[in-house]
């Protein structure tokens, strides 16, 4: 990816849903730590277009647990997830374009993860990995 912090900065909702400026890995590192506000979420799943129970299912989150967030901090580890999900969105759109096509392909069930659409691999790291190396054959010519 040509600028890969700048592109999930912007699936994230950008510095003024973040609270702040992110120009390095460092400051998105502390604000994963931090905590994501919960506007980062209702922004992911507005440009996801997921529901809330979807988005939850996709990251191995409880929809409850996200739900009662609104007034503070997501969790880290939640914050950790969803920023899996936006890098995983970025490069999505990067390989196949911007449009539905990316989301539509993260959706439907791909043969090389088994059958598994690749939303419902990301809720763990090696399925996060397993899209992004179909992502990246699909980018450079291999089928997938």
């Amino acid at each position: 990816m040509a600028n890969d912090l700048r592109a999930v900065v912007k699936e994230l909702g950008g510095a003024r849903t973040l609270g702040r400026p992110l120009g390095t890995d460092s400051d998105l590192r502390e604000a994963i730590r931090e905590g994501f506000p919960h506007a980062v979420l209702q922004n992911v799943m507005r440009a996801s277009g997921l529901t809330l129970e979807e988005l939850a299912s996709a990251l191995d989150l409880s929809s409850r647990s996200l739900q009662r967030r609104r007034r503070g901090r997501l969790a880290r580890f939640e914050s950790d997830r969803l920023y899996r999900m936006a890098r995983l969105m970025a490069l999505a759109r990067e390989t196949l374009g911007e449009g539905g096509r990316a989301m539509r392909w993260l959706k439907r069930a791909n043969r090389a993860l088994g059958g598994v659409a690749p939303l419902a691999a990301i809720d763990t790291e090696l399925g996060a990995r397993q899209v992004e190396n179909i992502l990246g054959r699909i980018a450079y010519g291999g089928i997938s």
